[in-house]
């Protein structure tokens, strides 16, 4: 695999070779200090450039960044998923190669990156031919902070929680399994990580980042409260599933009072106590004709 130094000489030298592209800048975890480098990350990178015609219309340039496992173009009206994005302004190669190494590439035109440069608080300047990036602050991660619950949403967090159980637990009834894992992994698992989200940035003052998918759990989370989430994933085996729905129930009471009194917010204990008497009832029902 190429070295970063590599790889960030061949991404510059590709734009000081090239005149249709005026600056360049970094973004994403490359960007960030606070995370430990390791081969595994990706190169976010962004070329600022007088139009992007010539791009797509001669797509096999990227090649000039090394010899490509796979491709992906999000912005493509090809990709298959309705792409409404405007290709004049910006566009997107996620580029894997086959000696491990991953950039990211978008090219925008000027005007598009004055409404994108400075939203990001990780973002790195790293060539700039025209003077025109605007002045940013030292890259961090404080626009990646935990936010703050309001009253609402913390409601709303617990109410979607506990009401999306009972689907998990009709699921297992009627043995509809991919329904059942959807429910507790996407709807159900969505409010944990909230309110998860939340309890780590109580105790850390709101001034840290998750990570995307919450991948910095394990760093936050205190270890009997990370063990426990643990035990949240399942296998297809219906009973693990109940064990793993029982533990997300007592995992998400827990962190979710712990919050609520932080912030005076009440606990709803009515919809934790009456979806408890529901899925005990079903689980009752299930086991019975199992």
């Amino acid at each position: 695999m190429r070295t970063e130094q590599e790889v960030f000489d061949l991404i510059l030298k590709v734009a000081r070779n090239d005149g249709r592209i005026r600056a360049v800048y970094l973004n994403g975890s490359r960007s960030n200090l606070k995370v430990k480098k390791d081969i595994y990350q990706d190169y976010d990178i962004v070329y600022v450039v007088t139009e992007t015609k010539w791009f797509l219309d001669n797509k096999n340039w990227i090649s000039i960044f090394g010899e490509l496992s796979i491709v992906q173009e999000p912005d493509s009206k090809d990709y298959g998923w309705g792409s409404d994005a405007d290709d004049t302004r910006s566009y997107a190669w996620l580029m894997l190669f086959t000696d491990g190494v991953r950039i990211d590439l978008t090219i925008q035109i000027k005007d598009e990156m004055i409404k994108n440069y400075t939203c990001d608080t990780l973002t790195i300047p790293l060539l700039d031919k025209d003077n025109c990036l605007p002045q940013i602050l030292e890259s961090c991660d404080k626009g990646y902070f935990v936010q703050m619950p309001l009253l609402a949403q913390y409601k709303g967090c617990c109410n979607e929680f506990w009401w999306c159980l009972q689907n998990v637990a009709k699921g297992i009834a009627r043995d509809h399994l991919p329904y059942a894992m959807w429910m507790f992994n996407t709807p159900v698992r969505d409010m944990l990580h909230i309110m998860i989200n939340w309890y780590i940035g109580v105790n850390y003052d709101f001034s840290v980042s998750v990570g995307t998918g919450g991948k910095y759990y394990k760093k936050y989370l205190p270890q009997d409260i990370y063990s426990l989430y643990t035990k949240t994933y399942s296998d297809s085996d219906y009973n693990n599933l109940w064990a793993a729905i029982f533990i997300s129930c007592d995992l998400f009471r827990s962190i979710a009072i712990s919050v609520g009194k932080h912030f005076g917010f009440v606990y709803n204990k009515d919809n934790d106590d009456n979806m408890l008497d529901y899925l005990n009832r079903v689980k009752g029902l299930w086991e019975m004709h199992d």
